[in-house]
């Protein structure tokens, strides 16, 4: 007998169970791997729990608003408003139809379908409103009081920007002359029941 036959006559016999198990072994690894690499991509998917609170529609409770008073609240980051117009604040939204730059809300990205009318409001009584100033996002002052103001002579109640002097009346619409170029915008909205606006979710039936 050779050499090289005794040696490979002394070579242990291979452990079949053995190196199953080690291939099963080295197997699972390599799948935990993977899934640890996969996971970043799989999770982008996957809004975060911050961003779906930030999207999520906003209830609003309105049974003790007053005629005349406004509630602020956030959604998506953005204060919007929710104004409880008296009777005579509907009467007056005419009145100041000449001096708006769109009195008639045809800029048909500042408001949803429902509330492209007078009152840019599904009803009348409740004008739901982003609060923000379309010229660089300040938040605008709510005067609703008639009569002479610094700013206005001939005021019939709306919203003020201290920022840079833009008007808006009591329906979010921009008055001509000042720096805003565009109404305040109507977020998607509908109402819940009597006492409660959704904030966030379109009126039932509306695109």
């Amino acid at each position: 007998m050779s050499d090289k036959q005794s040696l490979a006559s002394v070579e242990p016999k291979a452990d079949k169970g053995r190196r199953m198990l080690l291939l099963a072994g080295t197997g699972a690894v390599g799948a935990v791997g993977a899934g640890f690499a996969a996971w970043p991509f799989l999770a982008s998917w996957k809004p975060s729990a911050r961003a779906r609170v930030i999207g999520a529609p906003v209830e609003a409770f309105i049974g003790d608003l007053e005629p005349g008073q406004l509630i602020r609240l956030q959604w998506r980051g953005q204060t919007i408003g929710i104004l409880r117009r008296t009777e005579q604040m509907i009467e007056n939204l005419p009145d100041v139809n000449d001096q708006l730059a769109d009195p008639s809300s045809e800029n048909e990205a500042q408001q949803p379908p429902y509330a492209s009318n007078l009152y840019r409001a599904i009803k009348p009584e409740y004008l739901v409103i982003n609060m923000h100033c379309t010229h660089l996002g300040c938040v605008p002052e709510f005067i609703p009081e008639v009569g002479a103001q610094p700013f206005e002579q001939n005021w019939k109640g709306g919203f003020f920007c201290p920022c840079h002097k833009s008007k808006f009346d009591l329906a979010g619409r921009v008055y001509s002359g000042v720096p805003a170029p565009t109404n305040l915008i109507v977020p998607p909205y509908s109402f819940v029941d009597d006492e409660h606006v959704m904030i966030g979710v379109h009126s039932e039936g509306a695109v």
